[in-house]
């Protein structure tokens, strides 16, 4: 008889003093392999959520949690200790067991739900396992890995890096990466011209990973009914709809994160000065951990902790990190209460809450309430220092602890233009000009964003050329592939590009032709894109390079357009390339040519792949179309590959084809519809 290891006879009695009952819990997997949980309770839809995302991808949701429970360098060895240092330095756990008792008690039940349904998968499988000191899995847990993810949503990680890096002192990380993006759309029958209302949900995420989509549609008979995506190792849908109201996000970057420089005692180590009194570092050290032929070999790294935050140390002084992500443990908890939302008034009061620390809001519902705001957990600071640089750790001054209430913050709602927009530029830009959020409403050291991007000013004309727009209008708006004239990028400047006479440049005449006489559509069989696509990242080996104007000027354009002839010749053969031909949507043996460039509405940016062709890894993700009518909610759907990273499983790319072709395959809220379209219906055990 074989023995199990002593952590799954561990679970099993942890099982036994849980409150789920996996008969509870039914799962119902659709033609596209989506799961459609029932449970009695949340806590119950919880465990079933748990086990269906592990049935579909548990290696993630175990890196994941490993990275927010330090122990990653465990599985991946020294590849995975910057994640265990990080999470060690904000002390996650500290910060989990300090607010963990303020949390409901019906929350509480879902993480110990959810984290019942990973430990009794983890029991079923062991041999998927990969580091056994994670299990059991705990609410702590889930929550640490939580605190992990918000701190460098919050880009308080780069500025740890900086330090590291002995980048400091910088100006705060430039919003550079923009070109990843995400849009957020919303209409009300003003704009609809009908009685409906609509909402896109067009995040864009890394297309794998650990903040990669999995959609389900959530059920519980304590008034959940919730379609929409999340995260691996959430335990609620982090966007999505119910049938009465529906939201999404988008990245945000107001001033959610600073760094101080400490005033050190001249003669006392680790000693530092605020307001001429003396404080002493706290010294502390992470653990992390070498693999070493199967075995742990466990390695002590320093960091301090001040009264500003996570300190270290560099060649050019000691310096603090601050956010107000590591203030509260209860931002999954206010996630959940929106999945419970059922009119605008309850959505707003949970927002009200200020537990999420960023990300912009969209939403719209059924009573053709359509609504944005800038959200985040903002601090009140002090007019009298500059933010967005190193500000003095050596007074109280700087020293913030209070929070601009929701209402604070720059929000429309329900405006008389009938949309509301965000493609991650300005908030002073979400509407119609005479009904925006007003910049100087708001404290400078908010720190705001106030630039446009391409798929901002490409949304605003769209969404402003027709008085009306019905549903199949909208979705052409969302699925927009074309940049604007003139371009709009907000971090680099190359109009000089269309500006040059191609008789200058005999060299690379055909191709400059080319790209000036292009549409600006990013569809997968221009040459056009092409030849711009494969000329746009030749851009970056001399971006950071360029001064602070970011200019690109003719010289330099024609450097990166001869080394775009160069790289077509090689790679193709050709300098007549098709965007489809240099970029592929690939899964596993699958590779379809896919539309799509940086900072156009439906965005795609690449990595090198092989034979000069890129792989698309960030982009159009997860979208949701939502459809609200007085009577009913229709929602609609579709994912890059599909709802399973299993190579094995028949949903691993079951979706590339729709994705491709702008089609999207329909869910549904009411049971008789879902049954209809089942493939699979079992209990999760």
């Amino acid at each position: 008889m074989k023995v199990l290891p002593i952590w799954i006879s561990f679970l099993g009695t942890f099982w036994v003093f849980c409150q789920v009952n996996p008969n509870h819990v039914e799962i119902i997997r659709d033609g596209y392999g989506v799961p459609h949980i029932y449970g009695q309770t949340d806590a119950d839809t919880a465990y079933g959520l748990a086990w269906a995302h592990a049935e579909d991808d548990f290696e993630t949701i175990q890196k994941a949690y490993l990275a927010g429970n330090g122990l990653l360098s465990k599985h991946l060895g020294l590849k995975g200790a910057p994640a265990d240092f990080l999470t060690q330095m904000i002390e996650s756990h500290k910060i989990v067991e300090e607010g963990f008792e303020k949390l409901s008690s019906d929350f509480v039940n879902v993480l110990k739900g959810y984290a019942q349904g990973l430990n009794a998968f983890a029991a079923k499988r062991p041999e998927e396992v990969l580091v056994k000191d994670l299990f059991p899995i705990t609410p702590k847990k889930i929550l640490a890995y939580s605190q992990l993810q918000l701190f460098v949503s919050n880009q308080a990680d780069e500025l740890i890096g900086a330090i590291v890096a002995n980048k400091v002192p910088v100006n705060k990380p430039s919003i550079e990466n923009d070109t990843h993006g995400s849009n957020l759309i919303a209409l009300s029958s003003v704009k609809t011209g009908l009685d409906e209302t609509y909402l896109a949900i067009n995040t864009h995420q890394p297309l794998e990973g650990p903040t990669s989509w999995y959609e389900a549609h959530l059920v519980s008979e304590e008034g959940t009914n919730i379609i929409g995506a999340t995260f691996p190792g959430a335990p609620c849908i982090l966007t999505g709809a119910n049938q009465f109201i529906g939201w999404t996000h988008t990245v945000n970057y107001p001033d959610k994160a600073d760094i101080y420089a400490l005033e050190m005692h001249p003669k006392k180590k680790n000693v530092y000065l605020v307001d001429d009194k003396e404080y002493h570092l706290e010294k502390k050290k992470a653990k992390l951990y070498l693999n070493f032929l199967g075995m742990y070999i466990p390695i002590a790294k320093k960091f301090y902790t001040s009264i500003y935050g996570p300190t270290l140390k560099n060649k050019k002084g000691v310096f603090s990190v601050r956010t107000p992500s590591t203030t509260n443990v209860d931002a999954l908890e206010q996630w959940w209460m929106m999945n419970k939302a059922s009119c605008f008034s309850d959505f707003y009061s949970i927002l009200e809450k200020n537990a999420i620390p960023g990300y912009n809001i969209g939403y719209a519902d059924r009573n053709d309430t359509i609504f944005y705001i800038s959200n985040g957990k903002i601090p009140k600071r002090s007019p009298d220092y500059q933010w967005s640089k190193v500000v003095p750790g050596n007074t109280l001054k700087t020293l913030w602890n209070t929070y601009y209430t929701t209402t604070d913050l720059p929000q429309v709602i329900a405006p008389k233009a009938g949309f509301v927009y965000n493609a991650n530029h300005t908030p002073f830009k979400s509407t119609d000009s005479l009904e925006n959020p007003k910049e100087d409403d708001f404290e400078a050291a908010m720190g705001y964003e106030k630039y446009d991007n391409n798929r901002s000013t490409r949304l605003l004309e769209l969404l402003t050329a027709n008085d009306t727009l019905n549903y199949e209008a909208f979705k052409a708006v969302k699925y927009d592939r074309k940049l604007p004239t003139p371009l709009k990028y907000n971090f680099l400047n190359i109009d000089a590009l269309f500006e040059m006479n191609p008789n200058d440049y005999p060299e690379v005449k055909e191709i400059l032709v080319r790209i000036q006489l292009w549409d600006r559509l990013a569809d997968a069989n221009s040459f056009g894109a092409g030849a711009y696509a494969i000329f746009y990242y030749h851009l970056r080996e001399y971006y950071y390079k360029l001064g602070p104007s970011k200019t690109f000027n003719p010289l330099l354009i024609y450097t990166c357009l001869k080394k775009t002839k160069a790289y077509m010749l090689k790679h193709f053969k050709t300098t007549n390339v098709r965007l489809g031909d240099f970029q592929k949507l690939v899964r596993g043996e699958t590779e379809l040519p896919i539309y799509g460039l940086p900072d156009v509405v439906t965005a795609m940016r690449g990595e090198p792949y092989k034979k000069g062709i890129i792989k698309i890894t960030h982009g159009e993700s997860y979208i949701g179309l939502v459809r609200f009518t007085p009577e009913e909610t229709y929602y609609e759907s579709v994912i890059s590959y599909g709802n399973s990273e299993r190579p094995d499983s028949p949903h691993y790319d079951d979706q590339m084809g729709l994705y491709q072709n702008f089609q999207t395959k329909p869910m549904y809220f009411d049971k008789e519809s879902v049954l209809k379209t089942a493939q699979k219906i079992y209990h999760p055990k």
